[in-house]
């Protein structure tokens, strides 16, 4: 398996998804590979929040309507009594309806837990899917035959390049020793489009070291810049760039 396929399998390894031999081939490259760690760890941390975001505690209130609701309702006489005993009639109905009360406790309290579960399940296939989405896009820019990298020192120390494939029209930032962004701000990237400035994506904001995948196509855009924004990022620059990058030549 190659490197740039294990580059793809961070997802899958994250939920536990491998095959025991893929497994074992990507555990000897995430010994060796910084950015593949780092997105497991982020991957595995969104799939234990996604299950926090949609735990929900059941009523109550639940245990008590079904006990209140099952005494209403009528139970059918038994089809043959046995001979030579009396009374057990009332009490099999009595015990049904507890038996069955319990029965549709359990049930309404599991039914609820499996929804939960299965829940969680989807959400985190499809970040899952959407982050090996990105990781493969990422994977073949860096691996592209046209690949053109440039780099440059960062403010506070920090380096960064960026690598732009013009056959695949799209551009990889790759980040060391930046420092997080203040409290409640995030880096946020831009195509620098003849000095107009248009959104790139967000980096993670716990995350000094690593790979982005620039969003959008690299067009017509001579480099890219780096700001401090609000979380969750703003319509344009506002703040003075921590970084102005050029792209390579083609």
């Amino acid at each position: 398996m190659s490197t740039a396929e294990l580059h793809t399998l961070t997802g899958a390894y994250a939920l536990h998804a491998l095959p025991d031999s893929e497994r074992r081939a990507f555990e000897r490259h995430l010994a060796d590979c910084e950015a593949c760690a780092q997105e497991v760890r982020e991957l595995s941390a969104t799939a234990a929040r996604l299950g926090l975001a949609v735990a929900e505690t059941p009523p109550r209130e639940l245990r008590e309507r079904v006990l209140r609701e099952i005494t209403a309702v009528r139970q059918e006489a038994p089809a043959h009594g046995r001979p030579g005993r009396t009374g057990g009639g009332a009490r099999s109905g009595r015990w049904y309806a507890y038996a069955l009360a319990a029965c549709v406790a359990a049930a309404a309290a599991f039914g609820g837990v499996a929804v939960w579960q299965s829940q969680v399940a989807q959400n985190a296939r499809q970040e899952a899917d959407r982050a090996q989405l990105r990781t493969e896009q990422l994977a073949r820019v860096l691996s592209a035959p046209d690949a053109r990298t440039s780099s440059g020192e960062l403010t506070g120390g920090a380096h960064g390049t960026v690598v732009v494939s013009q056959s695949l029209d799209r551009a990889v930032f790759l980040a060391s020793g930046m420092e997080r962004p203040p409290s409640g701000k995030v880096y946020q990237l831009w195509f620098d489009d003849a000095g107009t400035m248009r959104s790139a994506g967000l980096m993670d904001p716990g995350a000094g070291d690593g790979a982005v995948l620039l969003d959008g196509p690299v067009g017509r855009a001579s480099g890219m810049g780096i700001t401090v924004e609000p979380a969750g990022g703003s319509a344009g620059p506002t703040s003075a760039p921590v970084a102005l990058m050029d792209f390579p030549a083609a």
